[in-house]
C-alpha cells in the first residue's frame, strides 16, 4: 500500500511525545500554580466541579482501559512510536480516531476540576495541540500509508477528535 507517505511505513516517530506531553502539563501546571496561583471557583460551585471532575476522571479511564483493550485484541500496539500492525475501528475507535488523546485531555481537565488548579485547563488544551501536531499528524501519514484506502474511509467515517 504505497502512497506519498511511505517514509512514515516504519513508524509514526521515535519518542512517545503525547503522553510526555500531558505528563508534562500536569507537572507544569501543578508548578505554576505554586508560584502563581489563580482562584477557582468556591463554595457549592467548587464541589460541583469536583463532582464533574471525578466524573470526568472515570470516563477518561474508561476511555483509555476500553481503546487499550480494542488494540490488545486486535495485536496491535498502544505506543505512539511504534508501528501500527492492524487498523482499529471498532469500539473506541467507532466514536474518535483518537480516544486516547482524547481520554488524555480529559484527564488534566478532570484534575483541574478536582484540585482547583486553574493552570490546567488551558495546558490541556496546549497539550491537545502538541500533541495533535507532534504525534496524531504523524501517526495518521503512518496509517495511510500502512493501510491505504482502508484508513481513508476510515478517516471519512470517524472524526479525529469527537
Amino acid at each position: 500500500m504505497e502512497t506519498e507517505h511511505h517514509g512514515f511505513s516504519d513508524r509514526p516517530n521515535r519518542f512517545p511525545w503525547p503522553p510526555v506531553f500531558y505528563v508534562f502539563s500536569l507537572v507544569a501546571g501543578w508548578l505554576i500554580e505554586l508560584v502563581l496561583p489563580l482562584p477557582l471557583i468556591g463554595g457549592m460551585a467548587a464541589e460541583i466541579l469536583f463532582g464533574i471532575g471525578v466524573l470526568m476522571i472515570g470516563g477518561a479511564l474508561a476511555i483509555d482501559l476500553a481503546a487499550m483493550t480494542t488494540m490488545h485484541r486486535a495485536k496491535t500496539t498502544i505506543m505512539p512510536h511504534r508501528r501500527s500492525d492492524h487498523l482499529v475501528t471498532k469500539g473506541v475507535f467507532a466514536v474518535s480516531r483518537n480516544p486516547v488523546y482524547v481520554a488524555h485531555t480529559m484527564l488534566v481537565i478532570g484534575a483541574g476540576m478536582i484540585s482547583g488548579i486553574v493552570w490546567y485547563f488551558p495546558l490541556a488544551f496546549i497539550a491537545a495541540y502538541a500533541t495533535q501536531k507532534f504525534g496524531i499528524e504523524r501517526e495518521e501519514k503512518h496509517l495511510e500509508s500502512r493501510f491505504g484506502k482502508y484508513y481513508r474511509d476510515y478517516k471519512k467515517r470517524v472524526n479525529r477528535w469527537i
